[in-house]
C-alpha cells in the first residue's frame, strides 16, 4: 500500500493597509498601536476553513487552469485557521505543494462571505514554513508569536515579562488535538522541511 505524502504550509495573513481608526480605537489610552499590530491584526470573523480553501482553489484555477486544480482539489484542506492571530495551516500533496504556493503568494484580498458583501479586504499571504508535518508547523507558529509579542512590546516600550508569553510556553507542552484540527479553529521566512528527508529550504531573514 502506497502512503500519500503531504506538505503542511504554514500561513500568515497580513493586512497592509493601516487603519489609523481601528489603532486609536485599540490603543490603550487613546495611543494607536504600532504599524506591526495593525499588520498582524486579527480576520473577520466571517473567515472560515471551508471559505478559504474555496478561494485557494479558485487562484490555483485562475492561474493553472483545469489541470492545476485538478491536481490539488483532492488533496487540499484548511487544516487550522485562527481569526485571532490571522494564522492558517493548509495541507496538499507534496508533489504539487508549489501550486498552492504559488497560488497563496497571488492572493491579494481575502475572499468576500458572499457576492452582496462589501468591498474584498486587501491581504497579503505570506507563506512562513512548509513541512512534512503538522507538528513541526504548529512548533514554528508558535516560535514565530512569540518573536512577533517581543517586537511589539520592544516597539511600543513595554516590559517583555507578558502573560501572554506564558500562553506560549504552556501551548508548547499542549499540542493540537486531531479533533481540533479536524474542526478547523492554531493561536506568527520561509521554511520547507520535512522530517523525513532533510531541509531543503531556508529560514527567511523576517524574526517574525
Amino acid at each position: 500500500m502506497v502512503r500519500i505524502k503531504h506538505r503542511y504550509i504554514l500561513v500568515h495573513i497580513l493586512y497592509p493597509d493601516l487603519d489609523s481608526n481601528w489603532a486609536l480605537q485599540t490603543g490603550a489610552r487613546g495611543k494607536a498601536l504600532p504599524d506591526i499590530v495593525q499588520i498582524h491584526r486579527p480576520s473577520p470573523d466571517y473567515l472560515e476553513p471551508a471559505l478559504l480553501a474555496r478561494a485557494l482553489r479558485d487562484q490555483v484555477q485562475l492561474l493553472y487552469g483545469d489541470y492545476g486544480l485538478g491536481l490539488v482539489s483532492s488533496s487540499l484542506n484548511v487544516k487550522y485557521l485562527s481569526t485571532a492571530t490571522s494564522t492558517a495551516i493548509i495541507r496538499c500533496a507534496r508533489a504539487h505543494y508549489r501550486l498552492v504556493w504559488a497560488a497563496l503568494s497571488f492572493m491579494t484580498h481575502l475572499p468576500r462571505a458572499s457576492k452582496s458583501a462589501t468591498a474584498p479586504r486587501p491581504c497579503v499571504m505570506q507563506v512562513v514554513r512548509i513541512s512534512g508535518t503538522i507538528r513541526k508547523a504548529e512548533e514554528e507558529a508558535i516560535r514565530r508569536a512569540r518573536a512577533t509579542i517581543l517586537r511589539v512590546e520592544k516597539a511600543s516600550g513595554e516590559d517583555s515579562q507578558d502573560n501572554m508569553l506564558g500562553l506560549l510556553d504552556r501551548s508548547e507542552h499542549e499540542p493540537l488535538k486531531a479533533s481540533q484540527l479536524t474542526a478547523g479553529r492554531l493561536a506568527n521566512g520561509s521554511v520547507v522541511s520535512d522530517e523525513e528527508d532533510e531541509d531543503i529550504g531556508q529560514t527567511s531573514d523576517d524574526g517574525g
